[in-house]
């Protein structure tokens, strides 16, 4: 009997001047654990003309992680941070009450020929800190837990599993692990997963009963703790997941909340913006239509 409940296909979302892949939020599936947001960027080969430039936007109720494969981003936010994430390295952007941020190709690399590629991970914060003070934290590729078993290569980028855990300051029990192999391997890593569980596959394949699955696919498990599967020579698999929370969250554009009361707030105080301001920039990104999901 398969393991796996649901199939979340890849879909091209525009952020503004950069297409992504997005997989959560789905229309049958909102969240897995405190996940509630996955866009998947690139790879994409920039030329000399060509940047990417996301200006000054809020979130509330969320973190943000930034994990990337290739490329650069300079991440500036209110703050007043004003730092550079590198393939490997973990920007970690908690909102709480509300943050605002932009990101952008950094100086150096705006006239030269350059790719991007990378995930743009959403976690929702428990009930009782939505309203937290915003911060940031920066995690060096070096510092991320890495090891491997069988010819296996993990990463536990944020979160905790294996025994192990990641420095990344997350607000709730998840996992966010990197699973390479270069060679057909059989992985069983149920019994140290929790909660709820989703497989991204990056690249190469996976094989789950008699089914082989591809890239740009999430896979959903109907149990965590029987998460076992067959990698395939040359892939990179992503598990993410954690223990669900007890109420619903709502989206609304970057904003995220278990009450519509504060994302109705959010909106208005984004019109005015009365939010904290990017030191400079002096641009922003407009409220889109209202629509709460």
């Amino acid at each position: 009997m398969s393991n796996i409940s649901l199939i979340i296909e890849e879909r091209a979302a525009n952020i503004g001047n950069f297409m992504v892949g997005r997989l959560l939020p789905f229309r049958e599936k909102r969240a897995v654990g405190p996940f509630v947001f996955i866009d998947h960027m690139g790879p994409a080969h920039l030329n000399q003309y060509q940047n990417m430039d996301v200006p000054p936007h809020p979130h509330i109720g969320l973190s943000t992680l930034t994990f990337l494969f290739e490329g650069s981003i300079m991440h500036r936010d209110s703050l007043g941070t004003e730092l550079e994430i590198k393939p490997g390295a973990v920007n970690w952007m908690t909102a709480g009450k509300g943050i605002v941020h932009s990101e952008r190709t950094p100086e150096y690399l705006r006239h030269s020929d350059k790719m991007l590629h990378g995930l743009q991970i959403w976690v929702a914060l428990p009930k009782e800190l939505e309203q937290m003070d915003p911060n940031f934290a920066h995690v060096e590729a070096e510092d991320i837990p890495a090891w491997e078993e069988n010819g296996v290569s993990y990463k536990l980028i944020a979160g905790e599993a294996f025994g192990k855990k990641s420095p990344v300051p997350v607000y709730s029990p998840l996992y966010f692990i990197e699973i390479k192999s270069e060679t057909t391997q059989k992985i069983n890593i149920g019994k140290d997963l929790f909660g709820e569980s989703g497989l991204y596959i990056l690249e190469g394949s996976i094989k789950s009963g008699e089914h082989v699955y591809d890239p740009k696919q999430i896979l959903i498990t109907n149990d965590s703790t029987l998460c076992e599967f067959e990698i395939t020579a040359n892939s990179t698999v992503y598990i993410f997941g954690g223990t669900p929370f007890p109420e619903e969250h709502f989206i609304f554009w970057n904003f995220v909340s278990s009450d519509k009361e504060l994302i109705e707030k959010a909106k208005k105080d984004w019109t005015a913006q009365t939010f904290p301001k990017v030191p400079g920039e002096t641009e922003f990104v407009p409220l889109p239509e209202p629509r709460i999901k």
